[in-house]
């Protein structure tokens, strides 16, 4: 979708679009048990399981609900029994993707671009994206005063958190549908495309070294806070305004050797995603304790208050949305044409699926055989 729609627009389908998406994304809600949500599918909670522990990471960031939450409520542990969790935290994906590639982390949350990158330069060798965690909460911010219509980004300096990252891809790919021209390596052309890291962006925009951001929450709620206003929401870019933006990965050599474990873990990951949906004020409230605890600092009412709705958890990978996010990555030369073939496996998470009486999730034909 290259044309940009007026804001005001833009806002009016937000409000009609949101709720829905928010209450359907993971479609688990409806089992939940009133008051708690705590149903347990394990077949046998107090066998034990084939690992005594099992290394998870995630990043402390809201676009990871499903591990702040599921961590904080102690709704992943429950599924687990006596396994214990290990929990990491990173601040990169390609970090996270080179703990899971050194046989350091055993399961990891992380985004598509990541996923994409580890599969490929593994050949096909280290990981497999066994679930979905969640989908959009990515919006471009500017500063108003500078910026009043898209046809305004020409001649700006936009942040991205990162080279190639998730978020970047998206925004070279926009900015190529608008006509306008980027080197996607250094940044340069008819927009300046500035790669800053998300703790640094919020200073880098009150200080005017940038003009806006196209960045995932609470980055963007932040920089409202600050003053910016939202220009776009990158979820009226895809069908249904749904895309994946984060995933759930596992190495297959503990895929492999634990299939047990990694089960158990997507019930607890399910249980958790029905719960947020069942419970929202009290699951927003568990991730920004879960986040306060990880960063000595909660968020601030006025950044997690609006952060906190743009985003949806969801058990589905989107498969055909990381599809589509690699041809952008080609389109922007990061990476040749990648064979994706397998880089999903969702049988366990299907399994899992049915045992809650909820419909099959699609691999869209990139399932491992």
């Amino acid at each position: 979708m290259s044309a940009a729609r007026p804001l005001s627009t833009l806002r009016a389908i937000a409000v009609t679009a949101a709720l829905p998406l928010l209450l359907t994304a993971c479609g688990y809600q409806a089992e939940a048990k009133k008051g708690d949500g705590k149903t347990n599918l394990a077949a046998d909670a107090d066998k034990p399981l084939s690992a005594s522990e099992v290394r998870i990471g995630y990043f402390p960031n809201l676009t990871h609900a499903t591990a702040l939450v599921g961590l904080q409520e102690g709704l992943i542990q429950k599924e687990l029994g006596s396994t214990t969790i290990r929990p990491q935290t990173f601040n990169a994906g390609p970090s996270e993707i080179e703990a899971l590639n050194g046989g350091s982390l055993d399961i990891g949350f992380i985004g598509p671009s990541p996923s994409i990158n580890g599969y490929v330069k593994s050949k096909g060798s280290n990981l497999r994206i066994i679930s979905g965690s969640a989908s959009g909460g990515v919006k471009l911010v500017v500063n108003p005063e500078k910026i009043k219509t898209l046809d305004d980004l020409k001649g700006k300096k936009i942040a991205t958190p990162q080279k190639g990252n998730t978020q970047d891809v998206a925004f070279l790919n926009w900015i190529a549908e608008k006509g306008w021209n980027v080197d996607p390596e250094s940044g340069k052309g008819d927009v300046s495309v500035v790669r800053t890291d998300n703790k640094v962006t919020p200073d880098a925009f009150k200080q005017g070294s940038i003009d806006g951001a196209w960045v995932p929450e609470p980055t963007a709620s932040k920089l409202v806070s600050d003053g910016g206003k939202v220009l776009l929401d990158e979820g009226f870019l895809w069908p249904e305004n749904k895309f994946v933006i984060t995933n759930i990965v596992v190495s297959q050599k503990f895929l492999k050797e634990h299939p047990d474990v990694v089960e158990a873990v997507l019930r607890g990951t399910v249980r958790t995603n029905g719960w947020i949906h069942a419970h929202q004020d009290q699951a927003k409230v568990s991730a920004n304790t879960k986040l306060a605890a990880d960063t000595g600092k909660p968020l601030e009412a006025e950044v997690i208050r609006p952060a906190w709705p743009s985003l949806a958890v969801t058990d589905d990978p989107l498969a055909a949305t990381l599809k589509k996010q690699a041809d952008h990555a080609v389109k922007a030369k990061f990476i040749e044409q990648p064979d994706l073939n397998g880089i999903y496996d969702l049988r366990l998470l299907n399994k899992v699926l049915k045992a809650a009486g909820k419909p099959e999730v699609s691999d869209a034909g990139l399932g491992a055989k």
